[in-house]
């Protein structure tokens, strides 16, 4: 009896071993074959992989910037799921039937020489002509049915101006499908590219690796339904006072306050050309509600106001 329990827990053991190790070698893969394609470094969470169901998820999947670049997050995905072909792994091919992405946030910079980081990758770099003496990179080949994209916001950092960054966000919050992807170079470029054409940013070379028939070829155009909005609402778990200080902080860092009155909770500020007001609106002891609202020449300005109110919930953490 005592050695059959032996050999149970021996089993035990080393299923439990030759599990972790291959989700360690499929999360290194992941992370090697994503930083090749893109030159940029990327990190894993965690990954689960299931022969029976043919299925693997990974979390908190995050790229960071490229050389020359400061080392913040250019893609932030909390959640990828995909369904595989088994028989065609066997083949020798890779096959992947349908993909899930949530992307929370891009993070798009421009540093102090004016360049972009989306526009500093491989994929981009090597498309627009700015080859390495060994050649261009080989085209890792692969099919993808389905994708399901979806699009959490943009964060736009601008360096290239004096003082503080430009910051500007651009809520997205839109999912979309493509079919027929037939390489990670593809791939890559349409997880970064697709949300900026959707926020509207206009003239990126990284569209132009896309190569989706359909996508890459639409114009891109800045009438989505954040156009018409000219405020940004949230509700922190902070006193009213604690708001309005950083409230008060993060306008001053990305511009100059006109008025404030803490008694009403009100500020008003300029903030990249642009009219802003800052309101709030007290829940509780430790509740508040923050309305930032910016127009310039009295159009909406929702990309503005969002900035400001990044940079206060940056203040509050």
């Amino acid at each position: 009896m005592r050695k059959r329990n032996r050999i149970i827990i021996l089993a035990v053991v080393f299923l439990f071993g030759f599990c972790l190790a291959r989700d360690f070698f499929v999360k290194s893969l992941v992370g090697t074959v994503a930083t090749n394609v893109t030159g940029a470094p990327t990190s894993v969470g965690g990954l689960s992989l299931s022969l029976i169901r043919q299925s693997i998820r990974i979390s908190n999947f995050r790229m960071y910037n490229p050389r020359g670049f400061p080392r913040d997050i250019l893609v932030n995905i909390p959640r990828l799921a995909v369904s595989w072909d088994l028989a065609a792994l066997i083949r020798g091919k890779i096959h992947l039937k349908q993909l899930e992405l949530e992307i929370k946030e891009i993070g798009m910079v421009k540093n102090k020489e004016g360049k972009l980081n989306v526009d500093s990758l491989k994929i981009t770099a090597e498309k627009s002509g700015e080859k390495k003496k060994k050649g261009p990179t080989k085209q890792l080949a692969m099919q993808i049915d389905i994708v399901n994209l979806g699009m959490g916001r943009v964060v736009s950092r601008d360096y290239s101006a004096k003082g503080q960054p430009i910051v500007k966000v651009y809520d997205i919050n839109l999912k979309k499908s493509y079919k027929n992807i037939t390489s990670a170079q593809q791939l890559a470029a349409l997880i970064i590219s697709e949300p900026l054409k959707a926020a509207g940013i206009q003239g990126l070379e990284v569209y132009g690796v896309s190569m989706l028939a359909g996508v890459a070829a639409l114009p891109v155009m800045a009438a989505f339904t954040f156009t018409a909005r000219d405020y940004a609402q949230e509700t922190f778990n902070v006193a009213a006072d604690s708001a309005y200080d950083a409230g008060l902080r993060a306008i001053k860092i990305a511009g100059k306050v006109k008025e404030e009155n803490r008694a009403s909770g009100i500020i008003n500020a300029e903030v990249n050309g642009a009219r802003i007001t800052l309101r709030l609106k007290k829940f509780s002891e430790k509740s508040t509600q923050v309305t930032i609202s910016a127009r310039k020449l009295g159009f909406p300005q929702a990309e503005i106001a969002s900035g400001v109110m990044y940079q206060l919930s940056e203040q509050l953490k």
